[in-house]
């Protein structure tokens, strides 16, 4: 089969999909690091619960999860796991319905912007990492 067949197309185009989402991740789970604790005072700030173990689990999902999607490991569980993480950062961080002019624009743009992320992390939920990955075949 070659590159140019249709299933090396999807592969590879799986390949990018999976290495156009993960930077968003990792850029942020170094920023939270590199200004702690102000992601726990942020936390703390927008009303969620045990602020401490969150912005530790934000980090945590923020640095391991992309790495995974890169190498192409375990994509169900991991692109789920990052599903999961921007719909609950989207009801802590993201309540444009709290928010009047521009700043509910700003909000309202991050919180849909993260809905369509998740739509592309269904599809790699779905469709598994394809070929060009390190997930072990059945």
């Amino acid at each position: 089969m070659t590159e140019t067949s249709p299933s090396g197309s999807r592969d590879f185009a799986l390949l990018i999909a999976r290495l156009a989402i993960a930077p968003l991740f990792l850029i942020s789970a170094f920023y939270k690091l590199a200004q702690w604790p102000g992601i726990v005072t942020a936390l703390d700030n927008q009303g969620a619960p045990l602020p401490m173990v969150g912005g530790v689990l934000a980090v945590a999902a923020e640095a391991v999860l992309p790495i995974l999607l890169i190498l192409g490991l375990r994509m169900r569980w991991t692109a789920l796991g990052l599903i999961v993480y921007v719909l609950g950062t989207n009801l802590i961080a993201h309540r444009f319905w709290e928010f009047s002019g521009g700043a509910q624009l700003g909000q309202m743009l991050a919180f849909f912007k993260n809905i369509a992320l998740c739509g592309g992390l269904l599809v790699l939920t779905i469709s598994g990492p394809g070929r060009f990955s390190m997930q072990p075949r059945p």
